[in-house]
């Protein structure tokens, strides 16, 4: 929902400044993940307010092995608002203008008009987004320690010690890890495709 609206301003509101915020966020995709770890890990830890932090976020553990610490960093991503900005751009104008003229106001035109037709690219964010998450072993890793929390990534790594490697388990979870995925593709192939297909159109 973020991604959209972000995507919609990026495309269609002019405001100053808005090519640079653009350039920045093209320039954020060429960042690797990797880089991001110990600034994402320092905000979790010391996020005020939560965990036991006071004000400042110091004296506790923060959103440390909570559901926060996997779903908010993860639920935006450049990427998405960078195909959501692209789908927006290739909608005609004209629905937007005759919008205006019935007295429809920005967010009316975002919510009504416009998301019912990014229907392919709500899907493609949203496959990815999970994929990514689904798929996602040292984030998790690091932000977690009860068991409750670990991811089915995280988990497959307990049947590869270093006494031998339980092959039975790790393929048997592996097969597991991998349906969720290839239903989701199945079901939301149509829009998948079209996501990613009309993306690049303007």
């Amino acid at each position: 929902m973020i991604g959209s609206m972000a995507g919609y301003a990026l495309a269609r509101i002019r405001f100053r400044g808005r090519e640079i915020v653009f350039i920045t966020l093209v320039a954020m995709l060429m960042i690797p993940t990797y880089t991001k770890i110990v600034p994402q890990f320092l905000i979790v830890k010391f996020m005020p307010l939560f965990g036991g932090n006071d004000i400042t976020g110091q004296g506790g553990t923060g959103w440390l092995d909570t559901w926060w610490a996997l779903l908010i960093p993860g639920g935006l991503s450049a990427a998405s608002i960078f195909l959501f900005r692209q789908f927006f751009l290739s909608l005609p104008k004209e629905l937007e203008e005759a919008a205006r003229i019935d007295g429809l106001g920005e967010f009316r035109i975002f919510a009504q008009i416009y998301t019912p037709l990014i229907k392919p690219a709500i899907a493609t964010v949203g496959l990815l987004t999970f994929q990514e998450s689904w798929n996602n072993f040292l984030w998790p890793l690091l932000v977690t320690t009860s068991d409750d929390l670990r991811v089915i990534q995280v988990g497959l790594a307990v049947f590869q010690q270093l006494d031998g490697t339980k092959w039975h388990y790790l393929m048997a979870g592996t097969t597991l890890a991998t349906v969720p995925m290839v239903l989701l593709f199945i079901v939301a192939q149509k829009y998948f495709i079209q996501g990613f297909t009309q993306s690049g159109i303007k």
